[in-house]
């Protein structure tokens, strides 16, 4: 079953760049997840002030430029996992966070 992992990120607190120590953790957490066949495709969210809110209501379509401010949690980055069920997504998740060292992912089966 695939699973869906995603951060939540604040626009208006700077992110600082990832340490190289940081990097070389999470390659090494990405690689040993894609060799056990868990990992199937990550990715990161640009800001919003570069996307677009797309609405229909009434038949009407409406589009808004972001940024959004109205938006309180915004998605960070993902992760497309492929696992047993949501025990086994929720353990590899715990790992991931444990790499990164603090924070928040939410999981959520894809039909």
């Amino acid at each position: 079953m695939r699973f869906l992992g995603y951060t939540l990120g604040d626009e208006s607190v700077p992110m600082p760049a990832p340490t190289p120590d940081l990097m070389e953790r999470m390659g090494a957490f990405m690689e040993e997840a894609t060799k056990a066949g868990v990992l199937v495709a990550t990715g990161g969210i640009a800001p919003s002030a570069m996307g677009a809110k797309v609405t229909l209501e009434d038949g009407e379509f409406t589009v808004v430029d972001g940024p959004f401010a109205e938006a309180k949690e915004l998605i960070g980055g993902w992760a497309l996992t492929e696992c047993r069920d949501l025990a086994e997504a929720v353990e590899w998740t715990k790992r991931f966070l444990a790499v990164l060292g603090a924070g928040e992912c939410r999981v959520r089966p894809v039909f």
